[in-house]
């Protein structure tokens, strides 16, 4: 099974992490980035493909060289065996459509030179841009079948199958089952949690770990960069220059509140205890 999980850089919006200039617009300068949060549930649905039916998963994202780190980051996350950045000062600029088609290319390329390929998993929206846009743009360009909103996922390798659970309209109230043939993409829903059941799997997840950690630490041995001009790009269609979408205004992002409501809990009060446990219980366990 080959995978691609695509991911973006996105500024860290945690509290204290972000810089407004005297206007209230956000410093990109002065704010780390990091990897996309919806990100995090496309790459542990490639992750338990890979752990229940093996194969190679490799991570691609389009943006500045500084997004080797977001790459590096998802191949601490999904254990990715290398990583591709689609990076150029052309591609600047991009809007949805841009990246979309930029990310196509890419992916038509790695076909092409690498490997032909079974899945594409994207998160379905970023936290910048919010669009939900890139990931079905991608797949209209590619002429791919997709599944959106994946909460749950498996293959059947030998009938080249994939079935999935997905919110209806993002509704967590009503879930259907949709099968779709290979090679696809899967945009996951933030409701996705990965399952092991089986020994062997949480054995094979350990083991990926593992080796994951020394491949991570020399992660520029696995990153392949590609221009506009490897993925055969012409200049007038990426970027600024190829993106259709005009803004008319930018609203200033809301500062997070200095302050959090705060709740004082003894330990050793059971009954206190128990609504904290059961929001704590879903995270147990998980990666």
């Amino acid at each position: 099974m080959r995978s691609l999980v695509l991911t973006k850089g996105v500024p860290d919006f945690s509290e204290g992490a972000v810089s407004f200039d005297e206007d209230g617009h956000l410093e990109r300068g002065k704010t780390p980035t990091v990897m996309n949060p919806n990100d995090e549930f496309a790459v542990r649905a490639a992750l338990q493909t890979k752990v229940r039916h093996g194969g190679h998963v490799s991570g691609m994202s389009m943006g500045p060289p500084g997004y080797g780190d977001v790459l590096q980051e998802a191949m601490e996350s999904v254990y990715t065996d290398d990583s591709y950045l689609l990076s150029d000062r052309e591609l600047a600029a991009s809007d949805t459509w841009a990246t979309a088609i930029t990310l196509s290319a890419g992916i038509e390329k790695y076909r092409e030179e690498v490997a032909d390929v079974d899945l594409v998993f994207a998160g379905f929206k970023t936290a910048d841009g919010e669009t939900g846009q890139t990931g079905p743009q991608t797949c209209w360009a590619l002429d791919w079948p997709i599944v959106t909103h994946v909460i749950a996922l498996d293959i059947d390798p030998d009938e080249r199958r994939l079935r999935a659970k997905r919110l209806v309209e993002g509704d967590v109230d009503e879930i259907e089952t949709v099968e779709a043939p290979l090679p696809c993409m899967v945009i996951t829903d933030p409701e996705f949690e990965p399952a092991y059941r089986k020994a062997s799997h949480r054995l094979t997840h350990k083991r990926l770990r593992d080796e994951t950690e020394e491949r991570a630490a020399d992660h520029d041995e696995h990153l392949t960069t590609w221009d506009h001009v490897d993925l055969n790009l012409d200049p007038d269609y990426i970027g600024l220059d190829g993106s259709p979408t005009i803004v008319s205004s930018v609203d200033p992002i809301p500062k997070a509140p200095s302050e959090r409501e705060a709740t004082m809990i003894d330990p050793h009060d059971g009954d206190a205890m128990e609504p904290v446990l059961e929001e704590l219980q879903p995270f147990a366990g998980s990666d």
